[in-house]
């Protein structure tokens, strides 16, 4: 029988700033980097989604001219077993109270709020160590994130933009907190205009309230920035990432 060999590199990394330790998975292209170096994607839930999105970028690179998906390093951050709870914490932002859905059944969540020190990991601890290890087009980062990571994707886009290139937020929970990202999109229009950031967003036919939300706020960040919304026909919360996985891939490639 033959086994696979393992094309990535597994290491745990404690934050000292989030006080937690994260599984990091890394992928990196096997062939020599471009002048500048590979663009780099960081997925949010490796757990969950980083081998889903390293085989699509290993894949498809191979015939980047027909895919138009690059060789790309691909970066997994994930959680532990408490994975639920935690990324509950570290993909929220800080807020003085929390109002939950009523199909939460009043079932709230120990600690929120963590965003601006996740935050602060991914820029001040991971990317440093990423830089220093492998070679990194720092000029062409993306961010991906699904449901509550699409949450903190938007976040991270309204409070750092500059911090990444290109965002890529499936299926985004912009109803958390009663939409509260609605009026961030709102003081972001507000102060910024022609951004060379860009966003990628999608959402399943199926998600009913959710595909909505996503569609007006790509209709509102349009107006400053380049936005690519595609509502993936006949696919729920779940099979949306698989779905979309090659088209958000090409968009993160795309010149603009």
């Amino acid at each position: 029988m033959n086994i696979a060999k393992v094309d990535y590199v597994t290491q745990q990394m404690t934050s000292k700033l989030t006080n937690y330790s994260y599984t990091i998975n890394i992928y990196v292209p096997n062939e020599e980097a471009p002048q500048n170096g590979f663009p780099v994607l960081y997925v949010l839930d490796g757990s969950s989604y980083f081998n889903l999105v390293k085989e699509a970028v290993r894949l498809q690179s191979r015939n980047a001219p027909k895919t138009g998906v690059l060789p790309a390093i691909v970066i997994g951050i994930g959680h532990g077993d408490d994975m639920r709870e935690r990324r509950f914490y570290d993909f929220t932002a800080p807020a003085e109270t929390y109002l939950y859905p009523e199909r939460f059944k009043g079932k709230g969540h120990e600690k929120l709020g963590g965003a601006v020190d996740f935050s602060r990991f991914i820029e001040e601890e991971l990317k440093p160590t990423i830089e220093s290890q492998y070679p990194v087009n720092k000029v062409q980062q993306a961010l991906f994130g699904h449901s509550l990571g699409g949450y903190f994707a938007l976040w991270q886009l309204f409070h750092h933009q500059s911090s990444f290139q290109r965002y890529l937020a499936i299926s985004p929970s912009i109803w958390w907190n009663e939409h509260e990202l609605v009026q961030c999109a709102s003081v972001f229009l507000n102060e910024h205009q022609d951004m060379d950031e860009t966003l990628f967003m999608s959402a399943g036919e199926l998600e009913t309230f959710m595909v909505d939300d996503a569609r007006q706020m790509a209709a509102v960040l349009k107006k400053i920035m380049a936005v690519d919304f595609y509502e993936a026909l006949d696919e729920n919360h779940a099979s949306i990432v698989p779905t979309v996985m090659s088209r958000a891939l090409r968009f993160m490639h795309k010149a603009h």
